[in-house]
């Protein structure tokens, strides 16, 4: 099965990019340093969030190529939440954190959009993602509605607009691994949906 890398609108509509090959190998090995420089050139040279994502994917493909070691950096699920998150990097003043979150068997997410860009890559495991977009009303500001399910594998990527709205549920027996990448996240942006009360909270 040939990997495959996703793009996620902002109204939860998916679609695939076309698949991107490899870069030729380079002369010394991808390292995270090397690869957070180059996606703050892509940040600088464009504030267009589909331009970022389309120049960022292939890197972060790379990167989990090149640097094995990133993808053996996690935690074990916290038995109480069903998930944990290992912190790869986050500097203040810097728009970008890298992380593995692992999700236990059986697991499912809040509803919720991240208020920023991002890339998620599947590490192990068998991830569903189910898509949502807003349907407001008056009476219902945040009512949303399901518009279309994914599942990864891995070697997947997706990437998610800033108001893309998806649940993830840990399929299988084995937890769910997944690499990833945020951009400056906005949190009086960013919420968590009941799509049965057709309400919304900060996130």
């Amino acid at each position: 099965m040939v990997d495959q890398d996703w793009f996620v609108k902002d109204d939860g509509q998916v679609q695939p990019w076309s698949h991107q090959s490899l870069p030729q190998k380079r002369a010394q090995t991808y390292r995270l340093y090397r690869f957070l420089t180059e996606v703050e050139d892509i940040l600088a040279a464009t504030d267009q969030d589909q331009e970022r994502l389309q120049a960022i994917h292939p890197l972060v493909r790379e990167l989990l190529t090149d640097s094995a070691w990133l993808q053996f950096e996690i935690q074990p699920p916290d038995p109480e939440k069903g998930w944990s998150v290992t912190m790869l990097y986050d500097e203040p003043n810097f728009p970008l954190t890298v992380q593995t979150v692992v999700w236990a068997p059986g697991q499912t997410s809040q509803i919720h959009n991240h208020a920023t860009w991002g890339v998620v890559a599947l590490v192990s495991g068998q991830e569903k993602n189910t898509f949502w977009q807003r349907t407001p009303s008056d009476d219902y500001p945040h009512k949303i509605e399901s518009v279309g399910e994914l599942t990864l594998n891995p070697g997947d990527t997706i990437s998610l607009m800033p108001e893309a709205i998806h649940c993830v549920e840990a399929l299988g027996d084995e937890p769910t691994v997944t690499f990833n990448l945020y951009g400056l996240t906005d949190y009086q942006n960013r919420y968590s949906f009941d799509s049965v009360s057709h309400t919304a909270k900060l996130f």
